[in-house]
């Protein structure tokens, strides 16, 4: 499949394996996503029969090895996540909560029975998670999260409340962060267990293809071993949010892409002054700038990528992938907006649908102020984040 923005050949760095995985993915969005998505964003419905189709396309667990899981690289894996926000980023995220948050804590925190129970069925999408960790109180603070975890005999009682978490209302597990005698312990919860509740948040301008909820969590009981052995304290959501800012590096870009092949498609086809839009010199410099920044953005997200498989890839470095990504895609989709005038406020043309899930995927796994912080400590050695 051709790239019609790739100005500067960025795939002629990829191997034939993740071309494969890319133009696979691309193929599935554009027949199962592409041709439904505006009625699913204005209608906010979160299409949930897409799940175990997602599954079956091996993007559950994508590049996590064992348990049922895939296996592939981290390349490959980024470029899936391309494809599938070029689509919408509210169906991306379905596959980042499953696979970046909810599996990868089990897999990397929780006991070898743990991962035998619950990672073949969820890599196979007959078992839907979420992550439970921001807080109505507590979004980029989670040291000061309220809810708390405490041993009663052979059980765990868990009490508090999350927010904005994805998947919630319609999982059937859910890894659940609480202080335990202060420190931060995750928790693998049924969602069925009595006193946990999950109410889709209603009225959202973003991510409407998605679901995130509010959930209460009131006198929750489960048993000793639902406790995550490995990795207590803040380290161990940390390393979940990293695969999920990871996958945003790429994923981003997707929306990015996709609103800029639909401005430039629709400026050789719209005509004003007698000649197409793309005849223009002004129209012709936002094509330009938007085409290089995202070749520029890609081909970071492509290092990254390449340490990532190495071993080699640091937490600063995914939040530099991560804001920049961010940052371009939302200028971006912005700019796209423009070509089409008063007809890209409408549902037919994706990139203000673009702009407005990216407001939350700026925010979503530390916002825009947080990574900037990250990395101006990586330069000065001061925090300043309070």
């Amino acid at each position: 499949m051709t790239t019609p923005t790739d100005l500067v050949n960025v795939e002629s760095l990829l191997s034939p394996e993740e071309i494969a995985t890319r133009d696979r993915v691309r193929a599935f969005v554009e027949a199962r996503i592409r041709p439904n998505i505006a009625q699913w964003f204005e209608e906010a419905i979160v299409p949930t029969e897409l799940f175990k189709e997602l599954a079956d396309e091996g993007l559950f667990g994508m590049h996590l090895h064992g348990y049922g899981c895939p296996g592939k690289t981290a390349v490959e894996y980024g470029l899936a996540m391309q494809e599938l926000e070029a689509g919408d980023s509210g169906i991306r995220t379905v596959v980042s909560v499953q696979g970046s948050l909810a599996m990868s804590a089990i897999y990397k925190h929780g006991s070898e029975e743990q991962k035998q129970q619950w990672l073949p069925r969820m890599a196979r999408g007959e078992v839907i998670g979420c992550f439970g960790l921001t807080e109505p109180t507590a979004g980029s603070d989670p040291a000061n999260m309220l809810t708390t975890a405490r041993r009663d005999g052979d059980e765990w009682v868990i009490d508090g409340a999350k927010r904005w978490i994805g998947l919630a209302s319609v999982a059937q597990v859910a890894i659940m962060w609480a202080k335990v005698d202060g420190t931060v312990r995750g928790f693998i919860v049924p969602t069925d267990t009595q006193g946990f509740t999950a109410t889709p948040i209603k009225q959202k301008l973003s991510m409407r293809a998605s679901i995130q909820c509010d959930i209460s969590l009131d006198g929750v009981r489960v048993p000793a071993d639902a406790l995550l052995p490995e990795n207590p304290g803040l380290k161990g959501p940390f390393m979940c949010l990293n695969e999920a800012r990871f996958g945003i590096s790429f994923g981003a870009l997707g929306a990015a892409r996709d609103a800029l092949e639909a401005a430039l498609s629709y400026a050789k086809e719209r005509k004003q002054f007698a000649k197409p839009l793309a005849a223009f010199q002004l129209t012709q410099q936002k094509l330009v700038d938007m085409a290089l920044r995202l070749n520029q953005a890609q081909l970071l997200a492509l290092h990254l990528g390449r340490a990532k498989d190495a071993g080699t890839l640091t937490p600063q470095q995914i939040s530099a992938g991560k804001l920049t990504s961010c940052r371009t895609a939302i200028d971006i989709c912005r700019t796209a907006r423009t070509i089409f005038g008063g007809n890209g406020i409408t549902g037919d043309y994706s990139p203000l649908r673009h702009a407005n899930n990216l407001e939350s995927v700026m925010t979503y796994e530390g916002t825009e102020e947080i990574h900037t912080l990250i990395l101006g400590r990586q330069l000065t050695g001061e925090a300043a984040f309070s």
